[in-house]
């Protein structure tokens, strides 16, 4: 059975920075795309970040562009989301999903295993 969790979040001064970790149990993600969404209250979830299965691939949201990092050690079969420059903005529940079938590029919407996500709060 694949489990997907998620860890690293917390409270964070604005300007500040956190590292979220997504470990996998059940599937190696060296053969799956994976990607990182977030939902904030009152907000449906979105996409922050995803990596092709190659890891040759990456797409980042533009409100994240240049601050948020995807990436995945596939000898610890995790993935990590780096977040500088926090803002107050940033503040959700953020996900981690492994895609359902192997060798795909990153897609949103494609099936996927979920996480019950971590929770990232940006406030002074």
């Amino acid at each position: 059975q694949v489990q997907v969790a998620e860890s690293g979040g917390g409270l964070v001064q604005p300007g500040g920075s956190l590292r979220l970790a997504c470990r996998v149990s059940g599937r190696t993600v060296s053969t799956y795309a994976v990607g990182w969404f977030r939902q904030a209250p009152g907000k449906e979830r979105g996409v922050v970040a995803g990596m092709s299965w190659d890891g040759r691939r990456t797409t980042t949201a533009d409100p994240v562009k240049g601050r948020f990092t995807i990436s995945k050690d596939n000898a610890e079969n995790t993935v990590y989301l780096q977040m500088n420059s926090l803002k107050p903005e940033d503040t959700a529940v953020y996900y981690c999903k492994v895609d359902q079938y192997p060798h795909g590029l990153f897609h949103p919407s494609s099936r996927g295993i979920w996480g019950q996500g971590t929770q990232v709060t940006v406030s002074s």
